[in-house]
Parts: structure tokens; sequence; C-alpha cells
């Protein structure tokens, strides 16, 4: 428990500056930020594009994608679905799916596999046509493959992995089973630590939700197991109280240090961003309500289909949608309240938007 001496403004330092670190390597970003959450939508980047553009040196649209197979990190669930550093993979597996599959789908498995293992890689459409398995039900009341449906659960459980991808395309090889030295307990554990590793300073509501996304996707096995859990986890962590909120951080960590100081540039941050993935806090911290409206009907959205949190210094002030016309980088800017008349926010956000262009690969 830190001292009463302690402040929101502190956390929102804490927040910004440890997760937007110096820019390094795409491998050591990767590795620090311990999951990177992916999503299909692309405005106009891939929301795990627009979040390692800020923490990797150079970094421009669809690298990660690029260099995936020569990479150290593996496509799967966490607490959503994502990229997560091949150590953080391991310590998931093997996994316990939720449904359990009947003899004849597990027949099924059991032939699939033997059929990847024979090609090394495989793509959908070559486990379709080889077993043509028909069609099912999907979740959105139309018809897929079966062979898709089927592959997706293989990787979940772990039995495959996503080699590469092809056009967006998943392309899967068979996933060899690597034992950690860690109990269950500890596995685990190590798994919480990178959630608060990556989301502090937490709200302690936020970490019980994380905690029940992790134990729903990433280690459904251990889902009878939250409680113990985040009594571990808050036993290890470092705690301060706020107007009414716990919070919690990693230990050996000081929110009130001025080793958490801020720089002097205007960011726009995928919604999925670290900083401002936590809905609730990010209430707590800058004082209004985010939400992600990209599958909100059109008539009822307040910011716009793929609103960018905008965050100047410390403070999140706007929020921007961009489209692409031509080559050519067009923003749509709104404030919470207004703009800031200085004359530095001006430039710094020319100067995001430089960046922006840059990364997209458009004309500047």
């Amino acid at each position: 428990m830190y001292a009463s001496s302690m402040s929101l403004d502190h956390l929102r330092r804490h927040a910004v500056a440890r997760s937007l670190f110096a820019p390094t390597t795409l491998p050591k970003a990767l590795q620090r930020l311990g999951f990177v959450q992916a999503d299909p939508l692309r405005a106009p980047a891939f929301a795990q594009d627009l979040t390692l553009r800020h923490r990797v040196a150079g970094y421009r649209a669809g690298d990660l994608l690029a260099s995936y197979p020569q990479l150290d990190v593996e496509e799967d669930f966490f607490v959503n679905y994502g990229f997560v550093p091949r150590d953080v993979h391991h310590l998931m597996h093997p996994r316990t799916a939720r449904s359990v599959w009947p003899a004849h789908r597990m027949q099924q498995a059991a032939e699939v596999l033997a059929f990847v293992r024979e090609r090394g890689v495989v793509r959908p459409a070559e486990v379709d046509a080889h077993f043509d398995h028909g069609t099912v039900s999907n979740w959105f009341g139309g018809r897929s493959r079966a062979s898709t449906q089927l592959l997706d659960g293989m990787h979940y459980r772990g039995l495959l992995r996503v080699a590469r991808r092809e056009g967006g395309q998943r392309l899967y090889a068979v996933r060899e089973h690597q034992p950690t030295a860690l109990s269950p307990d500890a596995a685990v554990d190590a798994l919480v630590d990178v959630i608060v590793a990556k989301y502090a300073p937490l709200p302690a509501a936020s970490l019980g939700q994380l905690v029940g996304l992790l134990l729903g996707g990433g280690v459904p096995q251990c889902r009878g197991q939250r409680q113990a859990i985040l009594q571990r986890a808050r036993a290890r962590l470092c705690t301060a109280v706020l107007e009414g909120v716990t919070w919690l951080w990693p230990d050996g960590e000081n929110p009130a240090s001025g080793r958490y100081a801020v720089d002097e540039q205007v960011r726009l941050l995928a919604p999925f961003d670290p900083v401002v993935w936590d809905r609730r806090r990010f209430e707590l911290l800058w004082g209004w309500p985010y939400r992600f409206e990209a599958y909100t009907p059109a008539a009822k959205r307040v910011r716009g289909h793929y609103a960018l949190p905008l965050l100047w210094r410390d403070q999140v002030i706007a929020w921007a949608n961009l489209s692409v016309k031509g080559d050519v980088l067009t923003p749509n800017v709104g404030f919470v309240a207004s703009a800031p008349r200085e004359k530095a926010f001006g430039v710094a956000l020319d100067e995001e938007l430089q960046r922006m262009t840059v990364f997209l690969g458009l004309r500047a």
C-alpha cells in the first residue's frame, strides 16, 4: 500500500509513460508488451499495426505479418485474440476447450493432423478439397466450410499453429508440444503478471475483468480457480486506494516517481492500444467515456466508425477518424472540449499526421 499522497495525476503519467516506452526492435517490443491484440478491421491500418507503430522504430503497416514467420511469436487467444511471444503461448497449453468434441469430430481432427504433418503447411482450401467435410452453421447464421471450423478448433486446442498468412488467410502447421517447467498455478500466475505488466496501473475491477477474459479464452482449463488466482495476484501487487477505487501495479514500481515523465508528442492510439483499452480506467483517468463504435449503427455513433483516441502529453483530449483518399491521408478530428491554443499542439499534431502518413506508405 502506498501513501495517500498518490494521485490520479501520478497514475495517469504512470499509465502513459510505462506503456509508451522508447521505440525498439519488433522482437523486443513484442516481448515487452507480452500480447498485442489483433482486429480484422483496417481503418486506416490493422489495430496491431497501429499499436506497434508507437513502440517499434521505423515500423510500417504490415511489418508484423511480413516478419511473423521469423519471429518468436504465435497467433493465439490470450485475453483476446492476437499475438503473444512463444514463451507466453506455451504457458497456456495444453489447453482444454470449453466444449468436448464427439468421437467423429476427434477422428476428423486426427485425420487432418496427419494430413497437415505430411504436407508441412496447408491452406484451409487444401484440407477442404481433400476431406470434403461439408458445411456447418456459423456464428452469423450462415454456412461455413466445416474444415475451416475444424482447423480453427484445432488451432485453439493447440494441435495446430498459424505458420503464416497469405492474403489475410491463416496457413496452418502442426504445433509440437512444448512442456513448461512451471506448475499449473505458477503458469497461470505468470500469465496474470503479463496482463498486469501490459495494462497497469489497473483498477481492481479491471484486473478481475481481464482475469475473467484469460480464463475464458487463454486458459479455460483454469476457469474454476478465479478467486484463488486473484487472491494470489493481489498479494504480490502494489496497491493504492484513491476516491474509493483500488489500483494495482507491478511490485517495484512507484507511480509517483519522476521517472514516469511524458513527452510533448501527439499520439493517435488504436482502440485496443494498452493505454486506452480499459474503458473503466479510461474514464477514471481522463474523465470522459470512450467507446469503440465500428459495430454501432451509423446513426447512433457519437465519435465515428473507427475513432482513434488522441493523446497529447498525458491527456486524451480528442479523437480522430482517418481516411485515405487516393494517396492522401485525411483526418477528421473532434475535441472533448476545445483544441489547445498553444502553438506546440498544432506542431505536434502535424508531426503525428506526418508519422502516420509514412507508416501507411502514403504520399507525404
